[in-house]
């Protein structure tokens, strides 16, 4: 299995103009960071997990020219206003896009996406094959994929374990028999907005505790804010086995 980070950054801390502080003006290129999403190659098959905003500019960038399934953690915009450009995929590849997504998911993506669902759909929409999630482990293809239910403050959230990876992002609270489902994990990924408490994610501190409890062989952080700091100082305050993600970074288990 070959994971790629698509994005490691949010919308979460940055304000509406454009911002000063050194993160932002960093001349590190790890320092740059898109609205987090991550690309999944395994068993001849390549999804995605999340279409933020810069979802397209994130495909041309890693030069991505298969895509067999999307599937969605939660709802909110940074997570899914990239849909669209699916489209391109429907074109190349001449048939719907499989798009795994809980019944809450789906009624966002329907208001959001209305034209893509219209009864008399005008030429050139994405075409969309919604499929149901729940709780239980489902398959794309041969992959099976088992969903982790995560809170993002009160809202539940989907999390996902593929074969020893794991990939959660928008949390801030795990229930003791979800951490059951990660544990084993040989990599995880977890969202780590900031180093201040903040309502819906975990902190870096948050984070590297859980990690630590979780024990796995590598651990990534993603989900960052500029509010983090610099990739190359905050990268010396964590321990050995986390490293923070950035985008572009590849990864094989």
């Amino acid at each position: 299995m070959k994971v790629t980070f698509l994005g490691t950054g949010t919308s979460q801390g940055v304000p509406v103009i454009a911002c000063n502080c050194d993160v932002c003006l960093s001349k590190d290129e790890k320092d740059k960071r898109l609205r987090s999403s991550v690309l999944i190659e395994t068993q001849g098959k390549t999804f995605v997990i999340d279409t933020g905003p810069d979802f397209r500019q994130q495909m041309l960038r890693e030069k991505v020219q298969q895509l067999d399934a999307v599937l969605f953690t939660h709802e909110h915009k940074d997570h899914i206003a990239g849909l669209d450009d699916v489209r391109a995929f429907n074109f190349k590849q001449k048939k719907d896009m499989p798009i795994f997504a809980t019944q809450q998911v789906q009624n966002a993506l329907k208001r959001e996406f209305h034209y893509a669902f219209d009864e008399f759909k005008y030429p050139g929409v994405p075409e969309l094959k919604l499929i149901d999630i729940d709780s239980s482990s489902f398959f794309i293809d041969d992959v099976k994929v088992t969903p982790i239910d995560v809170w993002h403050f009160k809202m539940k959230v989907k999390s996902f374990r593929i074969d020893n990876f794991t990939y959660i992002t928008d949390a801030n609270k795990i229930d003791e028999t979800e951490l059951e489902k990660i544990k084993g994990s040989e990599v995880i990924v977890i969202n780590a907005l900031r180093k201040t408490e903040h309502l819906s994610h975990f902190t870096m501190d948050e984070a590297v505790e859980l990690l630590q409890k979780l024990k796995p062989k590598k651990a990534y952080l993603t989900h960052i804010s500029h509010l983090l700091g610099k990739h190359e100082e905050v990268q010396k305050e964590l321990p050995n086995f986390i490293e923070i993600a950035y985008d572009g970074l590849s990864f094989s288990i």
